[in-house]
């Protein structure tokens, strides 16, 4: 479950958590909260030139050098939803020292976000079991071909990516060839409705 970088908005996001089943679509972050609401990006000064650095991340929060200081921290998705509880940050334990470097407790916005997560994977279609355990032995004998040879894995790989693509394809015009709605298929996949309307109207361009 590693963090990436996914943009949202024309800018990056930084996330902290990510996972093969959702994707992009349920990236997870420790958000921030100052007076109430969420901060904008964070910009780096460094000194001339035409890009200016900037950043998400919770730990860049901390009030130094001018910065917003964080007042509490919760969890949030990309898929747009925030968690309820709010966990406040205890400045006279951190003290001057960076955020990054503080020992902050991040178990209860990991714990919130995970359980948005059950909630989306309840909703989910399940995969038929037999299915399920293929992809699990697919991913387990590809993890070890990349270690052992990696070129074969890469080319497994890119096979995959193009079976993936056609059988999607014909899902997503079966879908749309039977009146599903972008809720109806976002629901069914875990995923946002923007993302599942762009599957259904390239599925509809392919088929013209």
């Amino acid at each position: 479950m590693a963090g990436r970088n996914v943009r949202e908005g024309g800018a990056p996001v930084e996330w902290d958590w990510w996972t093969v089943e959702f994707g992009d679509a349920h990236a997870g972050a420790v958000g921030v909260l100052v007076g109430g609401g969420e901060p904008g990006p964070v910009y780096f000064d460094v000194g001339s030139g035409s890009e200016v650095p900037s950043t998400t991340h919770w730990s860049a929060y901390d009030g130094r050098h001018r910065r917003p200081r964080a007042e509490a921290l919760r969890a949030v998705c990309a898929c747009g939803w925030r968690g309820a509880a709010e966990y406040p940050l205890d400045w006279q334990a951190i003290g001057d020292e960076p955020l990054y470097e503080a020992d902050v407790d991040l178990t209860g916005p990991l714990a919130d976000w995970n359980a948005h997560l059950s909630l989306v994977r309840d909703k989910a279609i399940p995969l038929p079991e037999p299915l399920a355990a293929l992809l699990a032995e697919i991913t387990e004998q590809l993890t070890a071909t990349a270690t052992d040879t990696p070129l074969a894995a890469l080319r497994a790989a890119g096979v995959l990516e193009r079976i993936a693509t056609r059988i999607g394809r014909e899902a997503a015009g079966a879908l749309g060839d039977g009146g599903a709605s972008a809720e109806t298929v976002a629901t069914g996949l875990g995923t946002t409705r923007s993302m599942a309307l762009v599957l259904l109207l390239t599925a509809q361009d392919q088929d013209r």
